[in-house]
């Protein structure tokens, strides 16, 4: 079928033409989405310019099995892969690059060596062109599913809220429980179900006022979007992860809300606590001596080496990261300390951060506190850490993740080609590593060249230890030595 796009059915199907080996092509698109319906067309004049690649459309949403394998977070995304294996891929509206990418893949149209002409300019012509320029130009090149950015009236800012308050577990899906009408609605319904909670739901294909309102409401372009107590918790790749991990469930017992099978709870409080005269002065006082045992206190689920829930992970990772002496307390091991805490501090859920034995918050205002610089003040006026040097903050960095990349950009949106081909090459040995955005902070790029005698990005590290720039990862990679490198 060289020369079409072919749509496809399922991930037996593609990995059986994988496995012949030939160049494939994969877009992954949604039908509410604009930018996907533009760059399909591009894509399809791309299939007539190749008739020796196979070109797949796949709509995300009806197959969570093909989007999941290919880590698909936002539409369009394209898949690009040779010999059985994923060599490239590019999210978001760039009709260039993706011409590019392709010719790199199943070779040039034509003797000049270049895709973009025959494949862009004149295959998929002007208007074309122009639409998916603009619509790149308002998505960031990146997630084109963005939600339009104009207002929302009152009454239907009235209405959603309505919506999402009307019970504690709600869920906008395309279709209904009974019903679903994608593969992301389906799998989530049947998480709430083996969570065993009661939960509303809304079919937002039924109201397109409610479907668009929602996107812009919420600043989350896709569906479903799952709601508990009025908060966002995230469409079906979180809820995923969070049921697999045990998070979800303990979301839903520290915001209240029950098991049905369980019976609803008596008494009325935060986070499921019955509350009738307040926490007993015994518990207060262990309480009080619990928070100040130590300058820095954390109240998490499990112990700094076995967090049992991502939150306190990644507050653990923070204070190390930040080189920060601190104790814990295990929350699960005491369930009277667990629910007297979250009266005595009016906060519902874990973990719980406390300096010099004032609450400082849960995991989401340490990250925002650490990403600003605040955490660190607060540390400083509260002499919990001195001034730090420069070699000092260095070598905290190097040696904050076992595996370490000082890159441009984000492991998501790297900033160059040569840090971009490190990323891809860790992620396909399976390599879990921290990075660190050189462009971000002048002081890091600098001092790191002289730090490390080594005068470009990316740097990669292993256990403190300088293993080299691009060009050796990819040596390392091409020789099979990577991985092991890495996990010596």
């Amino acid at each position: 079928m060289g020369g079409s796009v072919r749509d496809a059915q399922s991930k037996v199907e593609i990995d059986h033409v994988l496995r012949e080996g030939g160049p494939v092509v994969l877009h992954f698109w949604a039908s509410w989405c604009e930018a996907s319906k533009q760059m399909d067309q591009v894509f399809s004049h791309l299939a007539v310019d190749h008739p020796h690649a196979t070109f797949f459309r796949v709509e995300a949403e009806e197959h969570p099995e093909i989007s999941e394998a290919y880590s698909v977070s936002a539409v369009p995304y394209f898949a690009l892969c040779k010999d059985g294996k994923t060599v490239d891929t590019l999210e978001g509206a760039n009709p260039s690059s993706l011409a590019n990418k392709v010719a790199k893949l199943a070779g040039p149209v034509d003797a000049s060596g270049s895709a973009v002409p025959a494949s862009i300019g004149m295959a998929a012509g002007p208007v074309v062109l122009e639409t998916v320029k603009e619509l790149s130009k308002e998505n960031g090149s990146s997630q084109s599913a963005k939600a339009p950015s104009s207002g929302l009236t009152e009454s239907l800012k009235h209405q959603l809220q309505e919506l999402i308050n009307s019970h504690p577990v709600f869920l906008f899906m395309k279709g209904s429980p009974a019903e679903p009408k994608c593969g992301f609605s389906r799998k989530v319904v049947e998480i709430l179900k083996e969570e065993g909670v009661s939960f509303g739901t809304f079919d937002i294909l039924t109201d397109n006022e409610v479907r668009d309102g929602m996107k812009k409401f919420s600043n989350w372009p896709t569906f479903p979007q799952l709601f508990c107590k009025g908060e966002l918790l995230g469409g079906c790749d979180i809820v995923i992860a969070m049921h697999e991990s045990g998070e979800l469930k303990e979301v839903f017992q520290d915001h209240g809300v029950l098991p049905v099978l369980d019976g609803p709870s008596s008494g009325s409080g935060k986070g499921g606590i019955t509350v009738s005269d307040g926490v007993s002065t015994t518990l207060t006082a262990r309480l009080k001596e619990l928070i100040n045992s130590s300058s820095v206190m954390l109240f998490m689920k499990g112990k700094p080496e076995e967090p049992k829930c991502g939150f306190s992970r990644k507050v653990v990772e923070i204070l190390q990261q930040e080189n920060i002496e601190f104790k814990s307390f295990d929350i699960l091991s005491d369930d009277e300390v667990r629910q007297g805490l979250k009266v005595s501090s009016n906060w519902s859920s874990y973990p719980q951060l406390y300096i010099k034995g004032e609450l400082i918050g849960g995991s989401d205002i340490v990250l925002e506190m650490q990403k600003s610089g605040e955490l660190k003040r607060v540390l400083k006026e509260k002499d919990i850490i001195g001034e730090e040097t420069l070699e000092d903050r260095l070598k905290r960095l190097v040696s904050s993740s076992p595996t370490m990349l000082f890159m441009k950009g984000t492991p998501d949106a790297p900033r160059c080609g040569f840090s971009s081909k490190v990323v891809d090459a860790l992620r396909k040995e399976g390599v879990s590593f921290g990075s660190f955005d050189i462009l971000s902070d002048e002081e890091v790029r600098q001092g790191l060249k002289t730090f490390s005698n080594w005068p470009t990005f990316p740097q990669l590290y292993h256990d403190g230890e300088l293993v080299g720039g691009c060009d050796i990862v990819l040596e390392l990679q091409s020789s099979g030595e990577l991985k092991s490198t890495l996990s010596e």
